[in-house]
This record gives C-alpha cells, structure tokens and sequence, in this order.
C-alpha cells in the first residue's frame, strides 16, 4: 500500500515537502491495521456528465430539489472543495481511470486525442487484485475498453431516447427506454446476474445525463413549467479585464441554439443543429413522438409570435435552458434512488463505497454562459458525495482541495491494493476516516487544450488555493488573470498587475511553476524560453 507518509501533500507557497511526524507514522500503522483486519470495500461509482453543484439541492437549493442525491450526502460526506483537472468530457474520464494529469496520460482534448487503453488505470489494478469491473454507459474515450470484466457503451456522445450501446463483441444494439433508466436497469442487472457474488466488484455507472441538449423523460415533459428560475447576478457580464472570457462562443443569447438547445422547431427554422436535433427527437416511437411534439407546439407557437430580441430573448432562454437541464436532473435522481434502494434491499450498502460526481461542473448562466471549459468556478468545480460503508468515520462536509486525479489512488488503497509512484492524484481515504491531515495539498493545478474546437475557449493553465486563482490564457493569446475568491466569488474582477497583489502575484507564480514542475508539465517555463 502506499502509505500516507509518502502521498505528495504539500504547502503553499513553500517548495519543499512536508515531513511527517511520528504521530502521524503512527496513525499509519494503525490505519493499515484496521484494513487488514476489514473486508474488501466493493465500490460503486456513478458519473455524470455536466451535472453542476448549483443543480443539486445538498450543494445549493435555489433551483430543484434532489432528494435521492441528497441521500447520498447526508448518510456520508459532502465535498465542498472537489475539482476537475481539466473541465472537458474524455480527458476528465482519462484523469479519473489513471489518477494523472491530461499532459501524463496522453488525453488532453476531445478533438485531438485517443485514449491509450495499453497504459496503466485503476479498473486494470483492481482487476489484478481480483476485483470484479464492470463499466456501464458513457465511455467517450473513443478507444474499446480495457481492464473491465464486463462493459456496454454509448458511442460518443449516446442517445437520450431508445439509445444505442457498444457490446463487447463489438455489436451494436438499441435499448429501448429513457437512456437515464436504462444505464440504471443494466447496472442493477449486472449487480444481479452477471457478476460472481461473494467476489468484490467495482462497478462504473456513466450516465449520459445531463449532457447537451437536455432531452427530457415524456413523463417529465411538464415538470417545472410553471418555475421562473433565479437569474444569476452576473448574467450579463461584461467581461472587463477579461480578454479570453470575452472571446467565447458559449453564449446563452449569441451561441444556445435556439432548435437543437431550446427545442423550438418549425419546418421553415433552419440552425447549423437543426438536423441533429430532428435525428434525436426521431429515435422516439411514434406515439412517444406525438407527445413530445404535443408539449411543444404551443410553447414553439408562443415564441415566434413573440419575436423576442437582446435582454428578453436572453432570458427567455435562460428559462428554458434551465427548465429542460432539471426535468433531465429529475430522471437522474430517481435512478440515483433506485441504485441506493437496490443496494439497500440486497444488504450491501455496509460493505460499499458509493461516490457520486460528475466529470465537471457546468454554467447555468454565470457570466451568460452554458457549457464548461473555463477554469473559473462553476465548471471546474464538481459535484461529490459518497456514501460510506462501516469502517469509514467521516460524516457531513469535508473542505480539503480535493481532484479527479485523487478517485484512483482513494479506490486503490480501500481495496488495498499498492498505488503506484507515478499516480498525480492523492488518496482522500484518510478524509473519509474522519482525520483532517495538516499537510494536506493547499492548491491545485489545471490545464486546458482545446482549441481551437467548439465554443472557442482559449487554452490556458492555472493554479488554485483555498483563496486565489491564477490563470494564463496562452496559445493565440497571452493574457493573465488574478482572482480573490474570498472577496470576488464570481470571479468577475482580474486583479493581476493591480497594485498592493505583487506578493501574492509572486507567490501564485512561484506556486504554479512547482505543480508544473512536480507534475512534469513545464509549460510555462517552456513559454519563457520561446
């Protein structure tokens, strides 16, 4: 195992490692004992994709209620602190299986990469260990899975309605349903039929849900109609001192197409999505069609008849943009529900990890946006909660910096298995036995590489403490941002090259170049050079 004293915990803005003292070695010893002595945790890990903190009621109640995901928070813990290296779809999944950053395990965009399924991964670890894994849902890695004792995957992106899965003998087969239930009828099954019991399993519960365009379950067509939601108060930034935020195509009025995002079609609206749009609502069955195009028509009649234009038709869509994510959000809840109540039922929630995120947070209209990227709060923040099973103390909030990188080596070392050196990510498992370790990681690195590609973000990298941000956007461009999370939360105010910041400026810059350094991506000191 790979003990505690040499996980990379480190200080800001020191440059050393912290050393260890003999209380701590000694908690070690006691903490391996314990885990030699307990069974082997099985572990259940459901993802979704976009799924945003402001989104679930145990992070934020402005906006819905989830009552299932809530569940999950208050019989274990809440991450308050949880983040992304790299807020994009398969290079989030990648750290996430290797425990590394996107430069190390060779995924750093969706448009210019191939997952290398030879290298080393957690399901592969576990798998040696005797652990069964299986892997149900969205993969997006575009490459065939590795280390998995049973998989079925969407291609790509999947299918909202009667969704179309990958086997492992290479077939393709249509599942009839709601995609949201049907992941989850696939997951209970496996649980139930396909896996040897009395085996410890690892099991990977990738939803769709609630990825772009926001396709509602029927039943679920009316639900929130009648809520106007809450407009975020910095909807209708302006950007100022902020070049790279201003270049963006991820606009809720400029860019949120108004056929493929907020279902308004007539036969004479043609958008660049309109038909990828009329290709996803075709997979319906002909009378689920009807309903669907049924709840639509008078909302698509009210809208032309209106013409809305500037600050009313930005809100107009903000609206249903945010109507639409939360019926998607109300199916996924209920599978979330059924999944516990399964676990539940067959007696194994005692003997279970359940971890509960997504691959990053999303904009539901901060700064007028939707979609992610950007490592400003809302998408490089994600959701995370985890039911514990006995043995594992920790209850209600945990405040350490906490990453995607750090899921491999936690379920790792809860199987007792070795986590090995190269690994970025830490283990939380000291976090969730209810100790606060005082040379936890005070800050976290980031970087984005895509672009140019969809919606434009500029490339950029960056270093985030308990208080400030440093961020360079680089590439086609060369600009830095500095922020005070403690007094500017939205992250509206670059205070880099301000007076009175040059300490803090220094000390971020410093900071920075060691992540850098220790995660062997010396990018800016490559920029320097050139």
């Amino acid at each position: 195992m790979k003990s505690f004293s040499k996980t990379l915990l480190y200080s800001f803005p020191g440059t050393a490692l912290l050393t260890i003292s003999g209380a701590v070695n000694a908690a070690v010893t006691e903490s391996e004992n314990e885990d030699k002595a307990a069974q082997r945790y099985n572990i259940v890990y459901i993802m979704t994709d976009d799924h945003t903190m402001q989104m679930m009621s145990c992070y934020d109640k402005r906006h819905i209620e989830t009552p299932n995901l809530d569940r999950i928070a208050n019989d274990g813990v809440r991450f308050v602190n949880s983040f992304v290296a790299n807020s994009i779809s398969g290079p989030s999944r990648a750290c996430m299986l290797t425990g590394k950053h996107s430069h190390a395990n060779g995924f750093i965009s969706n448009e210019k990469s191939m997952f290398d399924g030879s290298q080393q991964t957690m399901p592969k670890l576990l798998q040696a260990a005797g652990y069964q894994t299986a892997i149900i849902g969205k993969w997006h890695l575009i490459s065939t899975p590795t280390g998995f004792d049973y998989w079925e995957i969407l291609p790509g992106q999947g299918d909202y309605y009667n969704p179309r899965f990958i086997t492992m003998d290479n077939k393709t087969v249509v599942r009839k349903g709601y995609i949201t239930n049907v992941i989850t009828d696939m997951s209970i099954d496996w649980l139930e039929n396909k896996r040897e019991k009395g085996k410890p399993f690892c099991l990977f519960v990738h939803h769709k849900a609630a990825h772009r365009n926001w396709l509602p379950e029927l039943k679920y067509l009316s639900l929130y109609e009648d809520k106007t939601f809450e407009l975020p108060e910095n909807f209708y930034d302006d950007y100022e001192g902020r070049t790279a935020a201003s270049q963006q195509q991820m606009h809720i009025l400029e860019d949120m197409d108004i056929v493929y995002d907020n279902k308004m079609y007539r036969p004479e609206t043609k958008t660049p999505l309109t038909a990828v749009y009329k290709a996803f609502i075709g997979r319906l069955d002909p009378e689920d069609l009807k309903a669907y195009e049924a709840f639509y028509q008078p909302i698509i009649d009210d809208f032309y008849s209106k013409n809305l234009q500037g600050k009313e038709l930005a809100e107009w869509k903000y609206q249903r943009y945010m109507r639409d994510y939360a019926k998607v959000i109300k199916s996924l809840d209920d599978n979330v529900g059924r999944l516990l109540d399964y676990l539940e039922e067959q007696g194994m929630l005692d003997n279970t990890l359940v971890v509960y995120t997504s691959d990053q947070g999303f904009y539901m209209g901060e700064h007028g946006w939707f979609d992610k990227r950007f490592m400003y709060e809302e998408s490089m923040s994600t959701p995370l909660v985890m039911h514990l099973p006995k043995g594992l103390k920790a209850r209600g909030v945990i405040d350490q910096l906490v990453q995607n990188i750090d899921y491999a080596p936690t379920f790792l070392e809860l199987a007792g298995v070795p986590v090995p050196e190269d690994m970025h990510g830490v283990s939380l498992l000291p976090l969730l036995k209810g100790r606060k370790p005082s040379n936890w990681r005070k800050s976290l690195y980031y970087h984005f590489y895509e672009f140019p590609a969809e919606h434009m973000v500029k490339r950029h990298y960056g270093v985030r403490t308990e208080r400030y941000k440093l961020i360079h956007f680089y590439n086609d461009i060369d600009q830095w941002e500095l922020y005070d999370l403690k007094n500017d939360p939205y992250e509206m105010h670059n205070l880099y090259g301000k007076p009175g910041y040059e300490q803090i400026t220094e000390d971020l810059h410093r900071e920075l170049t060691r992540l850098q350094e220790q995660y062997k991506d010396p990018i800016e000191s490559q920029l320097k050079k050139n």
